[in-house]
């Protein structure tokens, strides 16, 4: 490692010849001081999670953020990427789909309900916007309690030391520091590529803030973002169509994104698979015609839609930052930051957390557990890493997928098929039977090694609530849990979790999993 950082700063000393930088004349504090022990660039998740922490621990801190609108023109606040247009807003909607399928169960129950029950989305939008402004305040006046200079300009590097802020209107300032952290996190990429894609298209940037209603959607790209977005749309009563290019869910278990995508068809949602878009046309109507090309049978498709919504991917906010100029070395095909375990830079004072990093899950909670911990190690109070293995997530899709450790694909790929051991359940919520749901995708996966006392190496669980299920085995996992106290631990009886508690069938028996008694 030692050996690594001196390359790393003897490249970083040619960088700084190469393009002639010279040290600027710095606006000191005290003796020899910088103007802060820590300058965070970007008020997301992990950018503020890491400068309230070291103000906490005594530093002095400033937060650059600054909200570039998107193609469409959407501006948000304080808050980043999951305050705003990610996790946050998803989830409202999600809860609001989830309430279009409990009112058709209630009516089993015996609530008499009125027909027809239709979905407003101007008022849907209207609420979940004002929350998120509630958010967005109560992050400024956290960064004003914890004493945090709060600076609303873009923030771009000089030197390692030296941070220029930009406003709104163009007037600069700049700014030292000890330590850098960059927090700046992605935007969603459009294909540029096809015709119409950035003129007519929106993104997750968008859609939230629409005041309103999307109408027909087409969603182009199977991502969890994607799914989760088509997923909801269809819940509150539109019509959703994904376009997915090969896969669904590409890095998660594929078992597992099948029941997904399968229930989604079933719940509603139009899948278009193997399609590709060729084009973006805008109709005197107004509506989006789209025309694709199905990747087996070469053959053109038409349709059209009121709003085209790419979930293509994110691209990582670094091109404006000035990273390369001043040694910090990037990823040249993803464009990310190179990090080491610490999340230090190629530049020795200059980290990177969140999405931004290399390598690194794009998930607020690593975000802000990791800028915690980075700033506690450069306060000199811990010397904690980050752990980046076995980090528990949750697709919010109709029926919800949460999972943490590996899939069965990569377990074989590590462990070898005949190493490990699989078991597996298909089981009933006790909530669908009296509302006579399907629940055909209903189904949980533990992953083992398969000898000696069977750690469990991935877990699998689709459902209602997976969320808060997968939240409370993660400990599990992170403990080392084996399949045995797995299986010696007491369920909570009726859930669905409890289910996990009594799995016992593997896929190497071919025996039949369907969980049958209560």
């Amino acid at each position: 490692m030692a050996a690594l950082y001196s390359k790393h700063r003897l490249k970083h000393l040619k960088h700084l010849c190469r393009f002639g930088f010279q040290t600027p004349r710095r606006n000191l504090t005290g003796q020899g001081k910088y103007d802060y022990d820590l300058v965070v660039i970007g008020g997301g998740s992990g950018g503020l999670a890491c400068s309230k922490e070291a103000a906490q621990l005594g530093q002095k801190v400033a937060v650059l953020d600054y909200v570039e609108p998107s193609v469409r023109g959407t501006k948000w606040g304080l808050g980043g990427t999951c305050v705003n247009v990610g996790c946050i807003p998803k989830k409202l909607m999600h809860q609001a789909a989830l309430l279009g399928t409990a009112v058709k169960d209630a009516k089993k129950y015996g609530w008499q309900i009125a027909e027809p029950v239709s979905h407003d989305w101007a008022t849907m939008s209207q609420a979940v916007q004002n929350h998120v402004r509630s958010l967005n305040w109560g992050h400024r006046v956290q960064l004003q309690d914890r004493k945090v200079k709060y600076l609303n300009m873009k923030g771009s590097l000089v030197d390692e030391h030296t941070i220029r802020g930009m406003n709104a209107k163009g007037k600069e300032m700049t700014v030292t520091a000890r330590n850098v952290v960059i927090a700046t996190g992605g935007r969603p990429k459009y294909p540029t590529h096809v015709p119409g894609a950035l003129e007519f298209g929106i993104s997750s940037d968008d859609l939230f803030w629409l005041k309103e209603s999307p109408g027909k959607t087409l969603v182009v790209g199977a991502s969890y973002v994607g799914l989760e977005c088509a997923g909801f749309l269809t819940g509150i009563g539109l019509d959703a169509t994904v376009m997915v290019r090969s896969i669904a869910l590409r890095g998660f278990d594929q078992q597992m994104s099948r029941l997904v995508t399968d229930y989604m068809e079933a719940y509603g949602t139009r899948f278009s698979w193997d399609a590709v878009p060729k084009k973006v046309e805008k109709l005197p109507s107004g509506l989006l015609q789209v025309t694709w090309t199905d990747t087996q049978s070469k053959q053109e498709h038409q349709d059209t839609f009121s709003t085209v919504l790419w979930a293509v991917g994110r691209a990582p906010e670094t091109k404006t930052l000035n990273l390369k100029q001043v040694g910090v070395e990037l990823n040249e095909d993803t464009g990310k930051v190179i990090v080491a375990a610490d999340e230090q830079t190629s530049v020795p004072n200059i980290f990177a957390i969140g999405d931004i990093a290399q390598g690194r899950p794009e998930l607020t909670p690593t975000a802000i557990k990791a800028g915690k911990l980075l700033a506690r190690r450069l306060a000199g109070h811990s010397s904690q890493l980050m752990n980046y293995d076995n980090v528990p997530t949750t697709v919010f899709t109709p029926l919800e997928y949460g999972c943490v450790g590996l899939s069965e694909e990569e377990a074989e790929r590590r462990y070898g098929k005949d190493n490990i051991e699989v078991y597996h359940a298909f089981y009933k919520p006790l909530e669908f039977t009296v509302a006579e749901r399907d629940a055909s995708q209903c189904y949980i996966k533990v992953v083992c090694e398969r000898d000696g006392d069977q750690r469990v190496l991935g877990l699998h669980f689709t459902g209602p609530n997976a969320g808060e299920v997968t939240q409370g085995f993660a400990l599990g996992l992170q403990c080392g849990f084996t399949y045995t106290q797995l299986r010696d631990t007491v369920g909570i009886h009726p859930t669905c979790a409890e289910e996990l508690t009594k799995i016992s069938i593997t896929k190497r028996s071919g025996l039949d999993a369907t969980v049958t008694g209560c």
